[in-house]
């Protein structure tokens, strides 16, 4: 019979904090192991009076937070849990959590000794104590790298391109968070299905994680009309957002790209991809709505 050696303790692999320039609001972002635990989470800290929100990503938890301390009234089965601070200075996030019970060894033990986490305080959990922890992570910055047009008809496929890019630059300072193929109106000159992509990263260091990407993606792409860009802004504006939703729904011209004004966009790769590359941006981690056909047949 094989030995259990933390048989009461689930360990987060992975968290990383997100906050915009001016540091009043924070997503918190944690892989997780356990879905069970994670959802059970979910619910509960979202009853915060600082989290906005929760929801799940693949193998994430989110939870957009504005920062602040609060007294939590904590009761066992209604309110078990929860995030009670977030508090961003100029270098790091920190996060405090309390909870009670079982809710208590998932708020200490089972984050503290995740990737990501600087360091930490904790009280003894466990059983029917109360019991609380603070982590600190560095504070992180988001990026989105849209990408479009990098294939031919005789080879290649954007979306794994942009997948294997992603996975190849992050590093201690920038985390792959996600990878969201975007499906634009198919337009007569696409390759095939007219699809394109947004990768988003935390990152501490943006333009050096844009030059890495940038150099792989020209080294491996296969046309010469590929379309890059970078957005450092924390949300994509409503500007972006409704250009995104144009680009899905007809073929635009050129004239609308150059009419955004936004200084967060920056563009890597000017080919006839930065089209679809730009559009993509709005729709990161949005799949419903970013894998919706939009050609006005049913």
């Amino acid at each position: 019979m094989e030995n259990l050696p933390e048989p009461y303790i689930i360990h987060y692999p992975h968290i990383v904090a997100v906050a915009d320039e001016n540091g009043s609001r924070v997503e918190l972002i944690e892989f997780f192991d356990c879905v069970g635990g994670a959802m059970w989470s979910k619910l509960h800290y979202a009853q915060s009076p600082i989290v906005e929100y929760s929801r799940i990503v693949g193998n994430t938890m989110r939870y957009m937070t504005r920062p602040g301390q609060v007294a939590l009234p904590l009761e066992g089965s209604r309110f078990p849990a929860g995030i009670s601070a977030v508090m961003v200075d100029e270098n790091e996030i920190s996060i405090s959590y309390i909870g009670m019970g079982g809710g208590g060894v998932g708020a200490t033990t089972c984050r503290d000794t995740a990737k990501g986490v600087l360091r930490s305080t904790s009280d003894e959990s466990g059983g029917g104590k109360m019991a609380g922890s603070t982590i600190w992570l560095p504070r992180r910055s988001r990026l989105l790298i849209g990408v479009d047009d990098t294939d031919t008809p005789e080879e290649g496929a954007t979306w794994t391109l942009v997948h294997n890019i992603a996975r190849a630059v992050e590093d201690k300072e920038s985390t792959y968070l996600s990878h969201t193929i975007v499906q634009l109106y198919p337009v007569p000159y696409r390759t095939k299905n007219c699809v394109s992509l947004v990768a988003e990263f935390a990152t501490t260091e943006p333009v050096r994680l844009a030059e890495k990407f940038h150099k792989l993606l020209e080294r491996y792409t296969l046309s010469e009309k590929t379309g890059m860009v970078v957005y450092t802004g924390f949300l994509p504006s409503e500007q972006l957002t409704a250009y995104g939703r144009k680009v899905k729904h007809r073929e635009i011209e050129h004239g609308l790209l150059d009419a955004l004004d936004d200084p967060h966009l920056s563009v890597i790769m000017g080919g006839r991809g930065i089209i679809g590359a730009v559009a993509a941006l709005p729709f990161f981690t949005q799949y419903e709505e970013a894998l919706e056909l939009c050609d006005g047949r049913k």
